[in-house]
C-alpha cells in the first residue's frame, strides 16, 4: 500500500488504516526529518443505506502517536443545513453520535466538519446517505363517493436515488384500527431496479394499473363501496427493517326517505354519511343549489352523519368541508312529482275519505237497524209471556 518516489523524496501510502498513524522519519545522510501522521476514520451505520424515520449512527475515530486532541465536530446535511447530533459517547479516541430521523429529502452527500486548534486540524469529510421511502405525506386522506372510481398511489424514491439493491414490500387494508388486516398485494424490486407486483386478495374488487410512473405502487377501485373505506398501509422491508405509509380512504353516501319523487306539500329526509374518521376541523354541509340560506344546514365538527328535512324539490348537495376547503361533494337530485300524480294522490285521498265516510254511515245505519230489531224482538217476547199468563188464569177458574 506504499511507494517511495525518490525523485521527490516522497512516501505515498494508499488505503490508510488507523494503525498507519504515527511518526514517520526521513533520513538522508546525516539529515533527519520527522512527520507526524494523524488519521481520522468516519463510519456510518448500515453502510449509508436507510429507510425513512431511521436514525443513523455516526462514529468518528482518531489515532495519533502523540496525545489525542479534543475535536469539534459540525455536521451539514444534503441540503447544507446544519445538523446537531446527539452525542452518545465521547472519548478522545472515539465519538459516537446519533443523527436526526431521516426523511427521503435527506438523501445525498453529507459533510462532517472536523476542527482542532492543537494540533491544527481542519478537515471536511463527505459521506453518502441514501434514504429509501415514500414521498407521500404522513397519513394522507383520500376522499371518494359511492360508485365512483378512485386510485390510491404510493410514490417511492428508489429511482430518484438510484437504489438498485433488493427490497420487498406489501400493501395491506383494514376498515378499522382494530379490524383484521387483508393483504392486497406484495411487491419486490428486480435486478434492473423495476418494481414487480403480485395481487394477493380476491375479496376486494381492485385492479393494478399497468401504466404508472416509475417506482409507484397503485391500486384502482373501479366502483367504490361504502365498506371499501378504511386504512390502506403500504410497507417496505429492507434487511429486516421496515417503513410504512398510510392512506385513509373516506367514502361518502347519500340516501332519501321516502325514496322517489317529492309530492307537493310532502316532506323528505335526506341523509349524508361519511365513513370517517375526519380531521378535527372537518364537518358536513347540506345545501340546495341556487337556494337560500334557509336551505343550508351544517353538522358539528367531526360528525360523520347529517340529516335534513326538505319540502322543496331540486338539486341538493352534501359537502365535506375541511379547513374551509370542499374536499368532496355528493349531488342528489330530488324530483318533483308530476301534476297528474298529485291529482291522483289528491283524488285517492278524497276517494279514501269518502269511502271511509260511507263505511261509517253504513255502520251507523246497520247499528240503528240492529238496535230496532232487538227492541222489537224484546217486545214480542214480553207479549207472548203476558198472553201465556192470562191463559193460565182462565183455566184455574
Amino acid at each position: 500500500r506504499s511507494d517511495i518516489k525518490m525523485q521527490y523524496k516522497q512516501l505515498c501510502v494508499w488505503n490508510l488504516k488507523l494503525s498507519d498513524a504515527g511518526t514517520y522519519t526521513c533520513e538522508y545522510g546525516t539529515h533527519k526529518v520527522h512527520t507526524s501522521l494523524h488519521i481520522l476514520n468516519l463510519m456510518i451505520s448500515s453502510d449509508g443505506h436507510f429507510l425513512q424515520n431511521e436514525v443513523p449512527e455516526l462514529i468518528l475515530i482518531q489515532n495519533s502517536s502523540s496525545s489525542l486532541p479534543n475535536l469539534s465536530i459540525t455536521l451539514f446535511d444534503s441540503n447544507n443545513n446544519r445538523v446537531t447530533p446527539e452525542l452518545q459517547n465521547k472519548s478522545h479516541q472515539k465519538y459516537i453520535m446519533n443523527l436526526k430521523k431521516l426523511e427521503t429529502m435527506d438523501s445525498g452527500t453529507w459533510v462532517c466538519q472536523i476542527h482542532s486548534d492543537s494540533p491544527l486540524i481542519k478537515r471536511n469529510i463527505s459521506f453518502a446517505v441514501k434514504v429509501l421511502g415514500f414521498q407521500n405525506p404522513d397519513l394522507e386522506r383520500k376522499y371518494a363517493t359511492v360508485d365512483s372510481t378512485v386510485i390510491l398511489s404510493w410514490r417511492l424514491n428508489s429511482q430518484k436515488i438510484k437504489w438498485k439493491e433488493g427490497f420487498t414490500g406489501q400493501l395491506n387494508w383494514k376498515q378499522q384500527e382494530s379490524a383484521k388486516s387483508h393483504e392486497l398485494l406484495d411487491f419486490n424490486v428486480t435486478a434492473q431496479g423495476q418494481l414487480h407486483e403480485t395481487k394477493k386478495c380476491n375479496n376486494l374488487l381492485f385492479e393494478i394499473p399497468e401504466r404508472k410512473p416509475e417506482s409507484t405502487i397503485e391500486v384502482k377501485l373501479p366502483k367504490v363501496h361504502f365498506n371499501h373505506s378504511g386504512q390502506y398501509q403500504c410497507q417496505l422491508e429492507y434487511q429486516g427493517r421496515h417503513a410504512q405509509s398510510k392512506i385513509q380512504l373516506v367514502v361518502m353516501k347519500v340516501s332519501a326517505n321516502p325514496a322517489g319523487p317529492l309530492s307537493r306539500g310532502a316532506n323528505m329526509t335526506l341523509t349524508c354519511q361519511v365513513s370517517g374518521p375526519l380531521a378535527p376541523d372537518a364537518y358536513l354541509r347540506w345545501e340546495r343549489v341556487n337556494g337560500t340560506k334557509m336551505d343550508i344546514k351544517n353538522s358539528k365538527q367531526r360528525e360523520v352523519k347529517l340529516e335534513v328535512n326538505i319540502s322543496t324539490a331540486g338539486l341538493w348537495s352534501c359537502h365535506l368541508i375541511e379547513d374551509s376547503d370542499k374536499k368532496i361533494s355528493f349531488h342528489y337530485h330530488v324530483e318533483e312529482a308530476s301534476v297528474w300524480i298529485n291529482y291522483v294522490i289528491i283524488g285517492a285521498s278524497i276517494g279514501g275519505s269518502l269511502l271511509a265516510f260511507a263505511l261509517g254511515c253504513l255502520c251507523i245505519i246497520s247499528g240503528i237497524s240492529w238496535q230496532r230489531r232487538r227492541q222489537r224482538a224484546k217486545r214480542m217476547a214480553q207479549a207472548r209471556q203476558h198472553l201465556l199468563e192470562n191463559k193460565t188464569c182462565q183455566c184455574q177458574q
